[in-house]
């Protein structure tokens, strides 16, 4: 199965403790929710919001966003009992934080082996430190791994470094191991919610590199993800002309077609296709 065939544009991440805003994810146009029990959860209400978002995940009414779940640390007081509380309901996926190498992620693998309900929950890693970066390509091709999260506010803290442009290396070499072994890769945040412009211009920027989508804080921030990672009108019809073109060409013998004085192979044409596969996963997710 190509992982990457669903969209993941926006990928919203939603605090665990807070019941309203776990409510009104339901309503939002986001293709993917990170309902987050980390970060997002003061150490003293760290329990309350695991019970909470437990049960709210049990109930449902997701509809069709993915469903992530990103727990605490194994290593940390809480992770253990996130891992069991959020397993025994069969979550679509665990995210876990601070990913260091491929060991870390196949000690939770096991531990999910062992519970039934877990039995088709992938596994998706922050990738947020220099180890693991530097460990990528393993931990892309750990069991049970279907995507990447680039935490770029820890990975710019723990690098020292003051700007995006200093995390390019790391970045791509994150979504290099990604799109090697077939799965998902999504950009980390902007931290200026307000900043529509800057948002915008970083949202261009990872759809360039090439990443899938782009996580996000705040509501404000879903349509400016999801209209810089979708295919745009011009880009469909060009995929459509290609397509086309390169079949005409190939029914009269021809290896190659022509589309506004630009050569197009069969490698233009899958991503062509591609790019309509893509379009019409998205029409349909809208449409949902």
């Amino acid at each position: 199965m190509d992982l990457r065939a669903r969209p993941y544009r926006s990928v919203l991440y939603i605090p665990g403790s807070r019941d309203r805003a776990l409510e009104k994810a339901k309503t939002l146009p986001v293709d993917a929710i990170i309902f987050d029990l980390e970060d997002a959860v003061a150490a003293d209400e760290k329990v309350n919001a695991r019970d909470l978002l437990a049960t709210r995940l049990a109930e449902g009414g997701y509809g069709g966003r993915a469903q992530i779940v990103r727990i605490n640390g194994m290593d940390s007081a809480w992770g253990a009992d996130d891992l069991a509380a959020i397993a025994a309901i069969g979550p679509e996926a665990i995210l876990l934080p601070k990913v260091a190498s491929a060991a870390d992620v196949a000690a939770v693998a096991a531990l999910l082996d062992a519970i039934p309900a877990a039995k088709d929950t992938a596994i998706w890693a922050m990738m947020e430190t220099p180890e693991g970066v530097l460990n990528a390509a393993e931990i892309a091709g750990a069991p049970r791994m279907a995507g990447f999260v680039m935490g770029t506010n820890d990975l710019a803290k723990e690098l020292g470094c003051r700007t995006r442009g200093a995390m390019h290396m790391a970045l791509q070499h994150c979504l290099l191991a990604a799109r090697a072994a077939g799965i998902v890769c999504v950009d980390g945040v902007y931290n200026a919610f307000k900043d529509e412009e800057g948002l915008a211009a970083e949202c261009a920027e990872g759809r360039d590199f090439g990443f899938d989508g782009k996580t996000l804080i705040h509501p404000a921030q879903v349509a400016i993800a999801n209209a810089a990672f979708a295919p745009s009108e011009d880009e469909i019809a060009l995929a459509r002309r290609q397509i086309a073109a390169y079949e005409e060409a190939m029914a009269q013998g021809q290896g190659v077609a022509v589309v506004d004085g630009k050569i197009v192979e069969n490698l233009h044409v899958d991503t062509a296709r591609a790019t309509l596969a893509k379009a019409e996963a998205i029409a349909e997710r809208e449409a949902a």
